[in-house]
């Protein structure tokens, strides 16, 4: 088993002491609740179960076995044909800036990539960045990270949600110094 599915793992069994409710109990509540879009579902794990945003998620991602990763398995996709995927028609302007990317965070050390349905997740113990198109023209980050101030190009996001922070980038020389220092602060903290 991979750090990422211990991580996985362990983060069922604490959804699970959380509520009180086995993983087959939280299941019939997502498949009785008539709802069909992830966010619906989300959401409503969130408010009926006290759930935050991240569990919830997860929670929905096991019960439709619908996380990239499991979608790019049942399809018979590697890692590649899945980014080509992110990356196809309009956004393919945009897979030079992810690649720019990953090949400085490729020299902090060891890390995941999970492959998601319109991003990728990068994973140490715990997710510390997202990269995928924000728009057809926009690559958004997504940074876990904690002590900084927002700025007018690391945006401060709503306490709950996935990340801490984004940054937009819409050309490879958006991808300078100052983003990589971010994300390896991020990486360092995923530990």
């Amino acid at each position: 088993m991979s750090e990422l599915e211990k991580g996985v793992q362990t983060q069922l069994d604490n959804i699970q002491k959380k509520t009180g409710k086995s993983l087959e109990e939280l299941g019939r509540i997502v498949v009785h609740s008539g709802l069909t879009k992830h966010s619906e579902i989300r959401s409503m794990l969130q408010e009926k179960l006290g759930l935050g945003y991240g569990d919830a998620n997860s929670l929905v991602h096991f019960a439709l076995k619908s996380d990239g990763t499991r979608a790019a398995e049942a399809k018979g996709a590697s890692g590649d044909q899945i980014l080509d995927e992110i990356y196809a028609g309009p956004k393919a302007g945009l897979r030079p800036i992810h690649d720019k990317l990953i090949k400085a965070i490729n020299k902090f050390g060891e890390y995941e990539t999970v492959p998601k349905k319109g991003y990728v997740s990068l994973r140490r113990k715990k997710q510390f960045a997202m990269i995928g198109p924000g728009t057809k023209n926009r690559l958004e980050v997504g940074l876990n990270m904690k002590g900084l101030a927002g700025t007018e190009r690391l945006l401060a996001q709503p306490a709950g949600g996935m990340c801490q922070y984004k940054v937009f980038l819409s050309s490879a020389g958006d991808a300078d110094a100052e983003l990589i220092a971010w994300l390896k602060q991020a990486y360092e903290g995923a530990g």
